[in-house]
C-alpha cells in the first residue's frame, strides 16, 4: 500500500485557504494588533511562496507600528554557509504558527565564522536573543577525501563550532542553536561505509558533549533528513545553482522544526493531549458495538493500529504530557473499555480529566483546561471526526487540532510528527508532571464538593520546602523562568548560565519553592528573585505554577520575602507588573496582597509594601526544614 502522505508536506495542518492571498491583503489593510490574525493564517500547510507572502504581511504590520501582540518577540541571528534568502521569510511566517513574532538578522553569504568572531559584526551588534548556526557539511569540509580519519575531521569541526560559540558569547551573549548534519549519500566503500563510520557521525555525537549543560539548543537536522530520505534531502543541482544546502521544497518542513524548537525554549510547547474515544482510541462506537465489538488489541490490523495509538499516548505521558478524554458519550459507557477490555492499554488512572457527555467539544475542552488550571492554548485535541475538528478550530483557534489520515495506523506518525510537545530538556520533574496534573484534578474535584475553603486547604496537608537557588534546582529554575507566562509578574527571562550567576551573587536574594500535599508532590512551583537597593527590595521576578492557584501559596511566599527583607534591614518592598499579553491573571496580584500603588515606569505598574506595617498572612502550609 502506498503511504498516503509525507511528513515533509506538514500533513497535520489543514490545507491553506483558497483565498489565502486575499486574506493577506486584508490583513495588510487591517487594524492593529494583528498578531492573532497572522497566527491563524499561518496555521495551515503553507507552501514556500505562501510563507514568503505571509512574511510580507508581517513586514507591513511592523512598518505600521504594530507590535504583533499577543505574539512573543524574538530576534534571531542567522549565520550560514549557504544562501538564506528563501529560509529567512519562511522562518518569519512559520514562527507565527508557534506564537512567535520573529525578527531575523542576516549577514552576507558564507560569513558565519567572521560574523561570530568579530565583536563588532552585524550579528553581535544586533544583540539577538538567539543565534542559529545553520551550517551544513560543506562548512567543515566533510565532502572531501574519504580517507581522512573520521575522528580527526570531526574533532577539527567541533573545534570550529566551539570557537564560533565562544565568539558569540563574548560578542552578544546570546544562546546558540546548533544543528546535527545529515550524512552524505556518497558510498565510497559500499557496505563497508557502515563499519568504517563517517566524520559526520563522529561530529553529531560530539555535539552533545559541546552543548554540555549550557543553554544552547540542538536542532536534529540529521533526523529530519533520515525521516524524509537522503536522496530527497540532498539536491546537488540546487547547491550548485543557488547555494541551497537542502532541497527547496523542504524549506517549510525545515522552518517548522526550527520554529517549534525556538517556541519550546520559551515555554510555548503544548502540555495536554486530549483524546476522543470512538474511532480514535479504539475502532468502532462502544455505545453501539459494546466492548466486545470494538477493534482493539492483537489479531487484526485495525485492533493493532488502535493499540499503537494508545501506546503513543502512554509514551507521551511517560515524558510528562498530561492525558485527558473528550468524548460525546455516556460517561459510564465510555469508561467501560478502560475498566473491562483486556486489551485496553490506557487505564482510568492515566487520564487526568475524563469528559464524556453530550456537551459540545469546545465547552468540554474549556472545562478540561479549567480543571487542570492551564490555558486552552496548551491543549492538543485528537479526533477522527473532521466535523468536530472543524468546530474546535473555528471556536478555539488556539487549540492544536491535527488533521488525521483515514488509516488509524498513521495517527501516531502524524501526531508525533507535528512536534506539539517539542522539548529542550527532560528532568525528573518533567517525568512526574502528568501524575502531578492528575492529582491536581483530584484536588479540584475535592474543592468543588467543599463549602468550607479553610477546611479544604487544611485537608490538603500542604508542606512547603523553600530554599535559595542551588545547582541541584538550577535547570528547573531556568525552565520555569522561560516557560511560565500566566502567573509571571514581569516575564523576564534568564538562561541557565544567568541563573547560576544570580545564584552566586551574594547581593541577590533568590527562592525556589516546592510544595507537597496529601495527593502527591507538586515539585517546584514558584521562583523568586529580589534585588536589594538600600532600604528597598525590588521583586525582579515572581512566578508561580498555575497548578497551585487558590491555595494561598502566594501569601506564604510574601511572608517569606518580607521576613528576609526585614532581617536585612529593608523598610519597603517594591513590586512591578509588566503586562505581556498573557499575564493578565496577575494584574491585581500586588493589590490583593496589600501593596499600595506607586505609579508607573515605562510600561510597568509599580507597587509598594510598607514592611513596618505588614502583618504575615495565616496560611495552612507547613514549612519543611531545609538542609
Amino acid at each position: 500500500m502506498t503511504i498516503p502522505f509525507s511528513l515533509a508536506d506538514l500533513p497535520w495542518l489543514p490545507p491553506a485557504p483558497d483565498d489565502f492571498r486575499v486574506r493577506c491583503k486584508a490583513l495588510d489593510a487591517g487594524p492593529s494588533p494583528r498578531g492573532t490574525a497572522l497566527r491563524r493564517l499561518a496555521n495551515a500547510a503553507l507552501s514556500l511562496n505562501q510563507l514568503t507572502r505571509l512574511s510580507r504581511s508581517v513586514d507591513v504590520a511592523r512598518t505600521a507600528g504594530d507590535d504583533l501582540a499577543p505574539l512573543r518577540h524574538v530576534r534571531l541571528g542567522l549565520l550560514s554557509n549557504a544562501t538564506v534568502d528563501l529560509l529567512a521569510p519562511a522562518l518569519t511566517a512559520t514562527a507565527l504558527r508557534y506564537g512567535l513574532a520573529l525578527e531575523i538578522v542576516t549577514t552576507p553569504f558564507d560569513q558565519a565564522m567572521q560574523q561570530a568572531l568579530d565583536p563588532n559584526s552585524e550579528i553581535n551588534r544586533a544583540s539577538p536573543d538567539v543565534v542559529f548556526l545553520a551550517l551544513d557539511h560543506r562548512a567543515f569540509g566533510f565532502d572531501s577525501s574519504p580517507l581522512v580519519q573520521a575522528d580527526v575531521a570531526a574533532g577539527r569541526a567541533l573545534e570550529r563550532i566551539q570557537s564560533m560559540r565562544e565568539g558569540i558569547q563574548v560578542g552578544c551573549g546570546a544562546p546558540v542553536v546548533l544543528q546535527t548534519l545529515p550524512n552524505i549519500p556518497k558510498p565510497y566503500f559500499g557496505s563497508l561505509d557502515a563499519r568504517l563510520g563517517s566524520a559526520i557521525d563522529h561530529f553529531n555525537r560530539g555535539l552533545f558533549d559541546v552543548l554540555g549543560e549550557s543553554a544552547d539548543l540542538l536542532l536534529d537536522v540529521a533526523g529530519m533528513a533520515r525521516t524524509i530520505g537522503y536522496e530527497r534531502w540532498h539536491d546537488p543541482t540546487q547547491w550548485h545553482m543557488a547555494k541551497l544546502s537542502f532541497a527547496q521544497a523542504l524549506v517549510p518542513y525545515f522552518a517548522d522544526h526550527v520554529a517549534r524548537l525556538l517556541a519550546a525554549a520559551r515555554g510555548l510547547s503544548r502540555k495536554c493531549l486530549v483524546l476522543d474515544l470512538d474511532n480514535t482510541v479504539w475502532g468502532g462506537v462502544v455505545g453501539d458495538d459494546g466492548i466486545e465489538g470494538i477493534a482493539l488489541g492483537q489479531g487484526t490490523p485495525a485492533g493493532e493500529a488502535f493499540s499503537a495509538v494508545q501506546n503513543m499516548a502512554l509514551g507521551l505521558r511517560a515524558r510528562g504530557v498530561v492525558l485527558a478524554v473528550c468524548s460525546k458519550n455516556e460517561d459510564s459507557v465510555a469508561r467501560t473499555p478502560f475498566r473491562n477490555h483486556p486489551d485496553m492499554l490506557l487505564k482510568e488512572e492515566h487520564i487526568a480529566v475524563f469528559q464524556a457527555n453530550w456537551t459540545d467539544k469546545p465547552t468540554n475542552l474549556k472545562a478540561i483546561a479549567k480543571t487542570l488550571n492551564i490555558g486552552t492554548d496548551a491543549l492538543v485535541f485528537v479526533d477522527d471526526n473532521p466535523a468536530e475538528r472543524a468546530i474546535v478550530r473555528r471556536e478555539m483557534p488556539e487549540v492544536a487540532v491535527p488533521e488525521l489520515p483515514d488509516e488509524a495506523a498513521y495517527y501516531p506518525r502524524v501526531v508525533l510528527g507535528a512536534g506539539y510537545f517539542e522539548s529542550v530538556g527532560f528532568s525528573e520533574e518533567d517525568r512526574q508532571r502528568a501524575e502531578q496534573y492528575r492529582a491536581n484534578a483530584k484536588r479540584a474535584a475535592l474543592q468543588e464538593g467543599s463549602t468550607d475553603i479553610e477546611g479544604y486547604l487544611r485537608s490538603l496537608g500542604m508542606t512547603a520546602r523553600i530554599a535559595p537557588f542551588d545547582a541541584t534546582g538550577r535547570a528547573r529554575v531556568a525552565q520555569l523562568i522561560n516557560k511560565s507566562n500566566q502567573f509571571n509578574l514581569t516575564t523576564r527571562r534568564y538562561t541557565e548560565a544567568e541563573v547560576a550567576a544570580l545564584e552566586a551573587d551574594p547581593d541577590i536574594f533568590t527562592l525556589q519553592i516546592r510544595l507537597r500535599d496529601t495527593f502527591g508532590d507538586n515539585g517546584m512551583i514558584s521562583v523568586i528573585i529580589c534585588r536589594p537597593r538600600g532600604d528597598e527590595w525590588e521583586i525582579d521576578t515572581w512566578l508561580m505554577s498555575c497548578r497551585v492557584l487558590g491555595r494561598r501559596v502566594e501569601q506564604m511566599v510574601l511572608n517569606t520575602i518580607a521576613e528576609a527583607a526585614r532581617a536585612a534591614g529593608a523598610a519597603t518592598l517594591i513590586g512591578r507588573f509588566i503586562p505581556s499579553g498573557r499575564n493578565e491573571l496577575v494584574r491585581e496580584h500586588y493589590s490583593t496582597l496589600g501593596f499600595e500603588p506607586a505609579g508607573e515606569e515605562e510600561n510597568a505598574t509599580l507597587w509598594r509594601l510598607d514592611l513596618g506595617a505588614f502583618q504575615p498572612f495565616d496560611v495552612a502550609i507547613a514549612m519543611e526544614d531545609t538542609p
